[in-house]
């Protein structure tokens, strides 16, 4: 006798790709990688997911967005209800869909992740706000009513941004100050136009300021205006969000030679400043035909597509420990190798060697093995000795890191500093040791994630509504 209560076994449908450029296209344009998914593609992508009834997926985003949510509106074909859910609590749901670590928060807890592939959180993320936007059908959510009490939040990148969206739907008055032209931070002078438009980055600013939030550009706190004299104008609240943008370099012989930049510079020159579509815009940029980029994070691999992007013949990365440490996203890795991007792994530079004129000319490079780990848990790379050769360059841009930029707090009475000048704030809340005093993002963790940053700016929103609602 046939038994009908027996179901029949789904079949695993594999993660579907994102259409792309093609690497040799691509290397010769600045638009972006991955051109998104179709209607079709996200729908069967967003019935992938099984709808836990306990989602990982949410616990590992850093603004709590509801994923099992907008993903299940995509499922059924409710793209700009997806999008408003997403904008629940993430107003930068383009941007995040295309830059965020998603392997390494909420698709690294997706059950289907455990014997297969995640659901592509991030894609359908970024399918969804770029179908709202694309659709002409951006809303704005009503305003609570003015509570007649003013923020400044220093910093226009991610950090700021999301509190200055969480504070003013609740009825703040936000005024933002930013030290650039343009409003983004990161978004804007940091990641390369092929990984994120700055179109996009504008629209979600834009969104923003149909919210209600005031945006100050060419306002550099510390020297146009101090904290206390933001107090005294009669903010009732300042939140630092300025990043950790000042360059580090490696203090190694010939550094000053001619032709080496900061990944900082050549980035903001090439992405901020348009110096990729000179003379049309008049910001010069080398273009070097022989570039090595030192480091193996994201922003190494930002800047060495950029000089591929730029007309470099060779374009080398130089990291000192294995791909397996490399902290960049795979993606970009991947994109990288693709692109035909070299890598010299397990190397590590100890002199700049340059010509008469001052121009370096290339790289003293010494081989590196891995010992024992050190304190962020990847193996120490430790010199082979008598390994030293030379790898040719004329350009060289150094992404070894950053630090951070001592102009507010030093023009801040009161407010402590940790011995690399990142501002002490509480876990959660982002108080500082100033009463009214909030930071978050990377001046206080150093170089990390927009999400994380985000996720900051999220907390300190909720802390400062509460200690204003207290006063």
């Amino acid at each position: 006798m046939e038994n009908n209560d027996i179901k029949p076994k789904k079949e695993k449908v594999p993660r579907h790709k994102m259409p792309e450029q093609d690497p040799k296209v691509r290397v010769h344009n600045f638009n972006e990688v991955p051109t998104g998914y179709t209607d079709e593609l996200a729908i069967a992508e967003a019935k992938r997911c099984i709808q836990c009834k306990k989602p990982g997926c949410v616990a590992g985003c850093p603004v709590d967005v509801d994923i099992p949510g907008f993903i299940a509106l995509i499922a059924e074909g409710k793209f700009i209800e997806a999008a408003l859910k997403l904008k629940e609590t993430n107003g930068l749901p383009a941007v995040c869909g295309r830059v965020c670590p998603q392997e390494d928060q909420c698709e690294k807890f997706c059950i289907l992740g455990k014997k297969g592939e995640p659901v592509a959180v991030g894609r359908l993320e970024r399918f969804a706000a770029d179908t709202e936007r694309n659709s002409g059908k951006v809303t704005i959510p009503p305003r609570a009513k003015a509570n007649g009490k003013r923020i400044a939040v220093v910093g226009a990148g991610p950090s700021g941004l999301t509190i200055a969206g969480d504070l003013v739907k609740i009825g703040y008055d936000v005024t933002i100050f930013e030290a650039l032209h343009k409003a983004g931070g990161v978004l804007v002078y940091g990641i390369p136009e092929f990984r994120l438009p700055k179109a996009i980055v504008e629209a979600e600013v834009d969104y923003l300021t149909k919210l209600g939030v005031k945006i100050e550009t060419n306002a550099v706190i510390g020297r146009l205006k101090t904290v206390d004299e933001l107090f005294a104008e009669g903010f009732n609240a300042v939140y630092l969000a300025v990043g950790a943008g000042a360059p580090v370099f490696m203090n190694i012989p010939g550094e000053n030679l001619s032709g080496i930049y900061s990944a900082n510079e050549y980035l903001t020159r090439s992405n901020l400043m348009k110096a990729y579509r000179f003379p049309e815009y008049d910001t010069p940029i080398v273009r070097g035909k022989k570039v090595a980029v030192i480091g193996g994070g994201n922003v190494a691999m930002d800047s060495v597509r950029t000089a591929l992007r730029l007309g470099a013949e060779t374009a080398t990365i130089i990291y000192r420990r294995t791909e397996v440490e490399m902290p960049a996203r795979i993606e970009e890795v991947h994109h990288a190798k693709e692109e035909g991007v070299q890598f010299q792994l397990l190397t590590n530079p100890v002199e700049y060697l340059g010509n008469k004129e001052g121009w370096v000319t290339g790289l003293r490079c010494q081989r590196m093995e891995l010992g024992e780990p050190d304190q962020s848990g990847r193996k120490r790379p430790v010199p082979v000795v008598g390994s030293e050769f030379v790898i040719p360059a004329d350009t060289v841009v150094v992404s070894v890191g950053t630090m951070a930029n001592p102009i507010v707090p030093a023009t801040t009475p009161g407010l402590e500093t940790n011995k690399w000048g990142y501002i002490v704030a509480k876990d959660g809340t982002g108080q500082t040791s100033r009463k009214g005093v909030y930071a978050g993002g990377d001046i206080v963790t150093g170089s990390a994630t927009v999400i994380l940053a985000m996720g900051a700016g999220r907390q300190a929103a909720k802390a400062i509504h509460e200690f204003l609602s207290q006063s």
